[in-house]
């Protein structure tokens, strides 16, 4: 071997070399391109008048997106005078074309527009919700996820989708935990990165590329008492730590756009918020890309108390704000508060160098209609190819919360009763947060489960109950779209047949959970029980004895110990998308084994929230053991939720050995290697997510009592065992201390690594420095 050491090391001397003429000539072309632009930005608003330059800070909407009680006006009228920036809501290639045509060859100056869209989880392919994608934990999928989606809109001509949302939330009453990652702000970061690269792709200038919209900078899941758009306070430190990293994340990745948030940071609206738009997104964090506020978030800073609307459109242009949704502040107030001397001429032009820069980035100076294509968008929208990739990563999505005595997999014979409000419903397979996906193409849970068995499985359908029964809770949810169709029989009657119903079958599948609008913005709810109705549906069939295997549907982390106590199986199915059905029938039945883990602690009780697995440590830590007085603890229930962070089962189970490290002492910026071998244990094939904890037990600030810093997904075959591998380094131990210096401290540290938060194997090792 040492033979070869020489021509080993000159050929590693060669690689870096080679590896440092390529970065030297990326950063040489990456300036090249930079100044191109600028001088390209800077003929243009040399051009330019002061109503124009205000007017590409203006975005207004258009078609179905409609997500607040103002709708603009009058908007070819202003297209022509220069002064709308980008459109909303508008998709298909007809309707986009008509308006940046009426743009380009209407307006004095031709600028193009830049059109967006809320595409969270697909455009027309519909995916499950985030929650449920990140409950995948496989990175590659979910990148994918969002190369498709930005593929179908910009075949619809969009170049701007309001995603990904990477806010982290640890308050399952919070609607728009739906539309995240959980809780976490390591697995949040990696999911972050990939999202924005799938969205973005090699080059915005590409036709199949959109600008991805990093929200809701910031904080916005911590919303107090899990409400929607209320006050955020927290500490610097559970800033840094615990709630930013995402978002620093996403920049890394190169995301072109940012949107601010509803709420208040520091008692400042994050829409007007100078250290969070300026002094930390573009000093501290360097990003060069432009911001947009939420939908007439702008307008609402007047209800925070700060002013009129022409003062508080002086404060969010001062504090870094480039682009104003839907609410025209800027539009109306800008050109008078220049003059008054509220703002300065080079703010205005800062903020519209950002919009214009992106439209560069974008590549539309040069080709407006780059990606209208008629062809295109017969071709590339809701493929045969789409939809089986939606049926891949609802499989992935779905996460086994129980399966005693190995229910599932059901066998493809016999009679199955197929029971509850979303057993046969097209119009809820989709979830929240959808614009372009068309409910009647969703696969229904009974058609999955013809397409897959076929006439194998006799199946006997009943409703059994309505999705809900609460008057105020239907007229809430179901506000903003067509009402649910209400059962014209009485409760107790629904109930009646779906008992009798189950009787004569040999198993229940109860398919049952929130609709789509219970989730998403606006729908936080205080109850996260599943609807009093359908729990009334299930106390019922539990009494059969017939075993009871639920398909949960949800937007959130749901209360669920009396179904986890009485049900034989739980398989949570979040809202999987188009082809829900067929995707819940192949798990039913096997075709897929689920290895899903919820990336969001799902409590006891709602008193528990807020619940997440890396808490600090108290001066009395309550042990466990009943009795105990001055504890930490609750008079009624455990401390302990009912799933934590990382839990999954599979139909097959997983044995861990011990950690073992290759060093127990080190010093200085080494690597640790932590080993654990993991073995297949049951009769099937599956997947396996190992997690990798890190506790510093002593520390010159209370450090959470673990934290996430990686994870592998394996296949194992039954019986095959397999070494996984964490290389561990200095990096992975740095934390913000009380001065918010990021950096790792000497001591002991606790390696854990395991099936979940909650369940895991370690060792410990002395670091120094």
């Amino acid at each position: 071997m040492n033979k070869f050491s020489p021509v080993k090391a000159a050929f590693a001397v060669v690689m870096l070399l080679v590896s440092m003429l390529c970065a030297y000539k990326a950063s040489a072309q990456t300036k090249a391109d930079e100044a191109k632009m600028n001088a390209f930005v800077s003929n243009l608003m040399g051009k330019m008048t002061l109503d124009e330059k205000i007017g590409q800070l203006n975005l207004v909407v258009m078609g179905n997106a409609v997500t607040g009680t103002v709708i603009s006006k009058g908007v070819e009228d202003k297209m022509k005078r220069g002064a709308i920036g980008g459109i909303f809501g508008l998709y298909g290639t007809a309707n986009v074309k008509k308006m940046q045509d009426l743009a380009v060859n209407g307006s004095r100056l031709h600028i193009p527009l830049i059109f967006g869209l809320d595409v969270i989880h697909g455009h027309r392919t519909i995916f499950p919700i985030p929650l449920g994608v990140s409950a995948t934990w496989d990175l590659g999928l979910i990148q994918q996820s969002a190369t498709i989606a930005a593929k179908e809109a910009t075949a619809e001509g969009l170049n701007w989708v309001f995603s990904p949302m990477v806010d982290i939330a640890r308050d399952a009453r919070w609607g728009r935990i739906s539309e995240g990652s959980g809780e976490d702000p390591w697995y949040g970061s990696q999911v972050a990165k990939a999202m924005v690269k799938g969205y973005q792709g090699k080059s915005l200038t590409d036709a199949d590329a959109v600008m991805a919209c990093v929200k809701h900078f910031a904080l916005y899941g911590g919303a107090e008492a899990g409400r929607e758009y209320n006050t955020v306070d927290m500490s610097l430190i559970k800033m840094y730590q615990d709630y930013l990293p995402p978002y620093k994340a996403a920049i890394d990745a190169g995301a072109g756009s940012f949107m601010s948030s509803f709420n208040t940071i520091n008692g400042m609206p994050a829409t007007v918020n100078k250290w969070l738009l300026t002094d930390l997104l573009r000093k501290q964090w360097g990003f060069k890309g432009f911001v947009v506020s939420d939908y007439t978030s702008l307008n609402e800073v007047t209800n925070h108390g700060l002013g009129d609307l022409q003062t508080v459109s002086a404060l969010a242009l001062k504090a870094g704000l480039d682009m104003d949704m839907v609410g025209e502040g800027f539009l109306s107030t800008l050109k008078k508060s220049l003059k008054e001397g509220k703002v300065i001429q080079q703010e205005i032009d800062l903020a519209c160098r950002r919009v214009l820069e992106a439209k560069y980035k974008l590549g539309l100076f040069k080709n407006p209609g780059k990606s209208l294509n008629a062809e295109k968008e017969k071709l590339d929208v809701f493929t045969d190819d789409t939809r089986k990739f939606a049926r891949q990563i609802a499989e992935h999505s779905f996460v086994l919360l129980k399966n005693q005595e190995q229910t599932l997999p059901l066998k493809k014979s016999g009679t199955i009763a197929l029971v509850g409000p979303l057993a046969d419903n097209h119009s809820e397979m989709l979830g929240t947060w959808v614009i372009a996906g068309d409910p009647n193409k969703s696969v229904s849970v009974a058609e999955g489960i013809k397409n897959v068995v076929g006439d194998n499985v006799k199946v006997l359908y009943a409703k059994g109950s309505n999705i809900t029964d609460d008057s105020l809770l239907s007229i809430r949810a179901f506000a903003l779209t067509a009402p649910e169709a209400k059962d014209k029989r009485s409760p107790q009657e629904m109930i009646d047949e779906a008992v009798e119903t189950a009787k004569k079958a040999d198993v229940i599948v109860a398919v049952v959970g929130e609709a789509a609008n219970m989730s998403g913005e606006s729908s936080s709810r205080a109850d996260i029980d599943i609807p009093a109705s359908q729990k009334d549906l299930l106390k019922a069939l539990a009494k059969t004895g017939k075993p009871l295997v639920i398909v949960l549907f949800n937007g959130r982390p749901l209360t669920l110990t009396w179904e986890d106590k009485h049900a034989s199986a739980i398989l949570d199915a979040w809202a999987p998308g188009t082809e829900a059905g067929n995707a819940i029938a192949d798990v039913l039945f096997g075709n897929y084994n689920p290895a899903g883990k919820i990336t969001a602690t799902f409590p006891r009780s709602v008193g528990q929230i807020p619940i997440y697995y890396n808490h600090k440590n108290t001066g009395r830590p309550f042990d466990g053991k009943g009795g105990a007085k001055f504890k930490s603890d609750y008079l009624d229930i455990s401390n302990d939720p009912l799933y934590p962070f990382g839990y999954g089962l599979s139909y097959t189970t997983f044995s861990y050995g011990g950690v073992q490290l290759d060093k127990t002492n080190l010093e200085g910026n080494t690597t640790l290697k932590a080993t654990v071998t993991v073995t297949n244990t049951g009769k099937y094939a599956g997947e396996e997510v190992v997690q990798l904890y890190i506790s510093d037990p002593v520390a010159s600030i209370s450090r959470s009592v673990k934290e996430l810093k990686g994870f592998q997904k394996i296949n194992l075959q039954p019986g095959e065992s397999k070494v996984v591998s964490f290389n561990i380094t200095t990096a992975d131990l740095k934390f913000y201390n009380d001065k918010l210096i990021y950096d790792w401290e000497p001591g002991q540290f606790i390696v854990q690594i395991g099936t979940n938060s909650g369940n895991t194997q370690s060792a410990s090792v002395q670091w120094l420095k």
